[in-house]
């Protein structure tokens, strides 16, 4: 646990996504392309920073953990990770063609602000790529995960349904569309383990998340486009 024991910890994990999912998502979401300049925000360590980098795409990173930057570099080298103190972004308007998140968007308090921000050093027609778990079945989880029916709420101060994300989108200037990928993984299944145990696992049995409809799915994949 980390020295505040009323929250779980991630630090000591290489992971701290569905990379295969994730990794799944902008792919079949077919608008990366190697001439377009990608920012993704909340790189955490870096692994999907460093996939892209290695493929050939031009890549950039913002993070605002400085131990999480440092563990990055130990895993794989200097990439292009730059810290961040607010949710400001750090760069001129029209700076990027995508714009990519994961596990990021249901952290930030000021939901309207941070969209209004990636709208902004979005190109015309650019795309905000990006996964977000659903509020309706992560208010269980993590109350199972944090003991507690209020502590995780701070944490997940932002969670949305499938209809509030397309509200929200639409009202600070994209237009949404939601994308299923399979979650029920090696990853996703060790997560359940740790924090359901057994039991966990029964009910993934009795119910696959990736077979629900898609206001149902555990975690939401969305290709969001900025109008014109």
């Amino acid at each position: 646990m980390n020295s505040d024991t009323n929250k779980p910890d991630f630090d000591k994990r290489v992971d701290f996504g569905n990379f295969d999912s994730n990794l799944s998502f902008i792919q079949k979401a077919g608008v990366l392309d190697k001439r377009k300049k990608i920012l993704e925000i909340g790189s955490g360590t870096g692994r999907m920073l460093n996939y892209l980098l290695n493929e050939g795409y031009s890549v950039q990173g913002l993070e605002k953990k400085e131990t999480v930057i440092e563990k990055s570099k130990l895993l794989y080298g200097d990439l292009h990770i730059q810290k961040v103190d607010s949710e400001k972004i750090p760069y001129s308007d029209n700076s990027f063609d995508i714009v990519i998140s994961f596990d990021v968007f249901e952290h930030i308090p000021d939901s309207d602000s941070h969209l209004k921000e990636v709208f902004r050093v979005l190109s015309n027609d650019g795309y905000y790529l990006l996964q977000t778990p659903n509020k309706y079945t992560n208010s269980v989880f993590e109350t199972i995960r944090w003991k507690s029916f209020s502590r995780w709420k701070t944490d997940h101060c932002s969670l949305h349904t499938y209809k509030q994300i397309i509200k929200r989108f639409d009202n600070c200037g994209f237009e949404v569309k939601f994308v299923q990928i399979p979650i029920v993984n090696d990853f996703f299944k060790r997560k359940v383990k740790r924090y359901m145990g057994s039991f966990g696992l029964l009910l993934l049995k009795v119910i696959n998340p990736d077979k629900l409809p898609t206001n149902l799915q555990t975690n939401f994949y969305v290709i969001a486009k900025k109008k014109p």
